[in-house]
């Protein structure tokens, strides 16, 4: 797993890619928690993931409930297959704001 951050006009965008698997997820959380730190809208580009269990996604969902928490916009973008099953299944393609498109 690999990230980057780009902040740009009010948001952040942590772009993902990889696995995000259990041993990869510490990583993926710690990022996700120092970006909303900024006190910024924060999207999570996940177009380069190629595989996420559930540690991967229980770091998205800690992130969006602390940016819930502190009214700080949250969005999912460029959400892949590999990633959308899991979601999918999991019934979160219904909680979280899922971006589809540049």
């Amino acid at each position: 797993m690999s990230f980057r951050v780009k902040d740009e006009a009010g948001t952040s965008t942590v772009f993902l890619s990889g696995e995000i698997d259990l041993e990869r997820s510490p990583a993926a959380r710690k990022t996700l928690l120092d970006t909303l730190a900024r006190k910024q809208a924060l999207v999570v580009d996940l177009r380069d993931v190629s595989y996420i269990d559930s540690s991967g996604i229980a770091s998205l969902v800690e992130a969006y409930q602390k940016a819930r928490t502190a009214n700080l916009a949250f969005t999912l973008a460029e959400v892949g297959p590999p990633v959308m099953r899991v979601l999918s299944l999991a019934r979160l393609d219904r909680v979280f704001p899922i971006r589809v498109g540049g």
